[in-house]
């Protein structure tokens, strides 16, 4: 089973700039799960997008590279059943002419 949350969005600190460490910005999060459904064993996408949305806003990262790899192990920590998981997150605002983002996939 594939589980897909897209454009997840919130305003978070994150980022090494002086301004970025003041003031909260637009993070927008993807995020594909795979894993074994069964009837007795599935993950709730609300709890995922929460967790997602409260571990990066809780931490302040300083590099989005950071948050990535500590978010994928918060996520498998949370969610044993994930076995394979890709996350992009961007900040759409920082530079005036481009989104920019980190993506990486997890094999668990």
């Amino acid at each position: 089973m594939t589980i897909l949350i897209e454009n997840l969005t919130f305003e978070s600190i994150i980022g090494i700039l002086e301004s970025e460490r003041i003031t909260p910005q637009t993070v927008i999060v993807d995020c594909t799960i795979q894993y074994d459904y069964s009837p007795h064993t599935f993950i709730n996408y609300a709890d995922v997008s929460m967790h997602i949305q409260n571990s990066i806003q809780k931490e302040q990262f300083f590099l989005i590279e950071e948050a990535l790899e500590s978010l994928a192990n918060s996520l498998k920590k949370e969610f044993a059943p994930l076995h394979k998981l890709s996350l992009t997150l961007r900040k759409p605002d920082i530079l005036q002419n481009c989104t920019v983002g980190v993506q990486k996939s997890f094999i668990f």
